[in-house]
């Protein structure tokens, strides 16, 4: 059995070793040096593609739901904060982010063949589309919302009655989630005939 010496000399050796041109450890540095100019690139794009005039770059998302947003408050308010697309739409957390990007590829899909690309198409496929946002909230627990509204730093005497006791009871034991009661809350409802609550 060879001796851990040994062992580290013939992989230091395989390392040295010259391929046809080159050897394995400068292959092995090219490779980490392209890794990192490939993420740094890859990351670039991904925040290029998370910034609300990439979102209303498309005609679709610019005529129908942005014109929607700027009558909200989550567009202005007596703070100043004001919500983008992909505060709304796009996890933070850098996995989710991903796999959020990933189910975003359908709606290239769709731009490109022209599914909603006219008003009366958006509005012959909102209710899906609607329907599709809100399961992705209500799965992942108004995950979004979560991030600027906090439960633990919400003040209930500044509620109304009904929102006070709905914070404090459905949403503080988990039974509901914020989609659940503020459904088009940045965005106008769509036919609403079949959805529970409404």
């Amino acid at each position: 059995m060879k001796s851990l010496m040994a062992l580290l000399k013939e992989y230091w050796g395989i390392l040295r070793r010259p391929s046809v041109h080159y050897s394995l450890g400068f292959l092995t540095l090219g490779g980490f040096i392209a890794g990192i100019i490939f993420w740094g690139g890859f990351n670039t794009a991904l925040e290029a593609t998370n910034t609300e005039q990439f979102c209303i770059s498309c005609h679709e998302m610019r005529d129908n739901v942005y014109v929607e947003l700027q009558d909200t408050i989550h567009y202005s308010n007596r703070s100043g904060v004001r919500a983008t697309c992909p505060d709304c739409h796009v996890p933070h957390q850098w996995t989710d982010k991903i796999a959020r990007k990933m189910q975003a590829s359908k709606e290239v899909w769709g731009k490109i063949f022209g599914t909603i690309n006219t008003r009366d198409k958006f509005l012959a496929h909102r209710r899906e589309l609607a329907e599709h946002e809100w399961a992705r909230l209500k799965a992942n627990d108004s995950l979004e919302c979560r991030n600027c509204h906090n439960f633990d730093y919400m003040d209930f005497t500044k509620q109304s009655p009904r929102a006070r006791q709905m914070h404090s009871s459905a949403l503080a034991s988990g039974e509901a989630t914020c989609i659940d009661c503020h459904k088009g809350i940045a965005h106008q409802l769509p036919d609403m005939s079949g959805v529970p609550g409404w």
